[in-house]
């Protein structure tokens, strides 16, 4: 094989797990001029081989380049919203190996009807069902799940080859760049990986959105969207962690009521 391996392996994982991510990555890598993306080099039921990165601390420069190659990734497309990427058939997975939640995969033509049906309230009803929430404080999800259905924030955006899990921890910084790692990549729209970027912080943050509105200009809404993209990985925080993510969620959802 050749280089230096860093091997994730799970004995526990659902079926297809490992192939799931190793998929991905393939997709993200495909597109021409995009974010780097880290190398699959074996995938078993048990484990995925990787080509292991050395990591540096980024300046801005990297940052910069890192938000433009975001920006082509995005522009390299998908299918559908909800649609697989290449190689991959059915729903994927989302969360560490150690607890993964199924991410529901069915292609939609729109992305309001999407986000709500396969992301929000899934999450929202799991959330119920966990005690985390009581029925009385799913009111804000259930008025954003029905705004969302009518279309009301659907920009006509087509949709975008997304890393579905983008907060910062999933981009390796290295003396090539910014790298991404541990995707859960599907069609979706760009903003919710800029979204979740913002929401766990990002190093030189400024110049990542400099770089990727450089390449590619977002409309004049979609800071107001920002908090809406935000609802799902926090919804999914709440899930895994616990801790003040559920009380996050809502007071999130209440600014869309």
């Amino acid at each position: 094989m050749g280089g230096p391996v860093f091997r994730k392996g799970s004995g526990t994982v659902p079926d297809g797990y490992f192939r799931w991510e190793a998929a991905g990555l393939r997709w993200l890598a495909a597109a021409s001029g995009g974010a780097a993306v880290v190398e699959p080099l074996e995938v078993t039921a048990h484990h995925l081989d990787l080509r292991r990165l050395v990591f540096v601390n980024p300046d801005p420069a990297m940052a910069e380049a890192f938000g433009a190659g975001l920006a082509r990734t995005h522009d390299a497309g998908a299918a559908a919203y909800g649609s697989p990427p290449d190689g991959w058939e059915g729903d994927g997975f989302l969360g560490p190996t150690a607890q993964p939640l199924r991410l529901a995969l069915r292609p939609s033509a729109s992305w309001g009807p999407f986000y709500a049906e396969q992301r929000l309230l899934p999450m929202v009803s799991m959330a119920v069902d966990r005690g985390l929430y009581h029925r009385s404080d799913t009111a804000p999800f259930e008025t954003i799940a029905r705004r969302l259905m009518s279309g009301e924030f659907d920009d006509g955006a087509p949709p975008a080859r997304i890393h579905g899990d983008l907060w910062s921890g999933n981009v390796a910084w290295t003396a090539d760049g910014g790298v991404l790692i541990d995707p859960a990549a599907h069609g979706g729209h760009r903003e919710t990986d800029l979204a979740m970027l913002a929401l766990f912080g990002c190093p030189h943050w400024d110049y990542v959105i400099g770089g990727y509105l450089a390449e590619h200009r977002l409309d004049a809404q979609w800071p107001e969207r920002v908090a809406l993209h935000q609802l799902h990985p926090l919804l999914v925080h709440a899930l895994l962690f616990g801790a003040d993510y559920p009380r996050r969620a809502v007071q999130l959802a209440r600014r869309y009521q």
